[in-house]
């Protein structure tokens, strides 16, 4: 039996600026990396939780239509991505999310298999997928990016 031939293709981008939570420590180095300002006035930040209602109500409805069970977190360093909305998650008492619990798709693993490299911008560059090292790290870029990356790993994949 020949099975159908999925297509993937990047999704609908998801972004909010966030407060950061009280107690957090947020670190100037990293905001002077990120180029955030967390007073710019067209920053309008929203609470974590209401971040991580509209991503689960987002991601829900995606599940709905696909007929899925769970969503699967795809990331570059996936692991270490889900940690922090695990933490997120706890800190903010939502008892379910659309996430499975445990499992994750890493592209850094997808890239090494796929290309040799770990590194995001060595990834994009061995499949020719463009990347700008002024928009890096970014959450939206990279994000993109990722899924431009995965996306492309799996469709060229023989299965």
């Amino acid at each position: 039996m020949k099975k159908k031939r999925i297509n993937f293709i990047p999704g609908e981008t998801f972004r909010h600026h966030i407060q950061p939570f009280e107690g957090s420590i947020v670190e100037k180095e990293s905001l002077e990396f990120t180029k955030i300002k967390l007073d710019h006035p067209l920053r309008k930040a929203v609470l974590e939780k209401d971040a991580l209602q509209d991503l689960f109500k987002t991601i829900n409805k995606a599940k709905n239509k696909y007929e899925c069970s769970r969503a699967i977190l795809v990331g570059h360093n996936a692991h270490f991505d889900k940690s922090f909305l695990d933490a997120s998650v706890i800190r903010n008492n939502i008892k379910k999310t659309p996430f499975h619990k445990f499992s994750v798709i890493d592209t850094v693993s997808l890239g090494v298999l796929a290309t040799g490299q770990t590194v995001l911008a060595r990834i994009c560059e061995k499949l020719s997928i463009e990347y700008d090292n002024d928009e890096a790290h970014s959450a939206a870029y990279d994000t993109k990016v990722t899924a431009e990356v995965f996306c492309k790993i799996i469709n060229n994949f023989d299965f």
